[in-house]
């Protein structure tokens, strides 16, 4: 009894003091977040990964799996270095193929047989080209006729060399 007359009376003095009810229980109409500096910088902020672009392919075969299973996909037009990125699992981010290249992240090799999954380079624009070489001449890439698929190492201009894969 003594609840229900505490009820009574804060309803009562909600009411008389020009205050309703439903409106005491809604949630203000003004609320948002301010978009900042940060949140346009990062990229991830952007282009999120997906739960199954971040399973684990720490192995050549696993990164070219990757890549095999999304043969005939668009999505990654324009992002040959993050498909790349996504296929091996790194956690190393680099903003184009082209910085990929010149980092000092791994030796650069200019001649022989890119072994299965290397990290392949051509210089075909001003952010460069990256695929992942299968070890016999081969690789897997973006932009093979317009999406992912698998070409010979010659299917791209301008061959600069590659990388030894890795997950680093």
């Amino acid at each position: 009894m003594r609840t229900i007359c505490q009820a009574a009376a804060l309803s009562a003095a909600l009411l008389f003091g020009g205050a309703s009810v439903a409106s005491a229980a809604t949630a203000p109409t003004e609320v948002y977040s301010e978009v900042t500096a940060a949140d346009i910088a990062d990229p991830g902020a952007v282009l999120t990964d997906s739960a199954a672009d971040l399973v684990a392919a720490r192995t050549a075969n696993q990164a070219i799996s990757w890549f095999s299973s999304r043969n005939g996909s668009t999505a990654y037009q324009g992002y040959c270095e993050r498909a790349v990125r996504l296929a091996w699992n790194r956690t190393t981010h680099h903003a184009s193929a082209i910085e990929h290249w010149r980092s000092s992240d791994g030796a650069r090799h200019t001649t022989g047989t890119p072994p299965r999954g290397a990290f392949v380079f051509w210089n075909i624009s001003a952010y460069g080209h990256v695929g992942i070489a299968d070890g016999n001449g081969g690789v897997w890439a973006t932009s093979v006729n317009g999406a992912i698929g698998h070409a010979r190492q010659g299917y791209f201009a301008h061959y600069l060399g590659w990388k030894p894969g890795n997950s680093n």
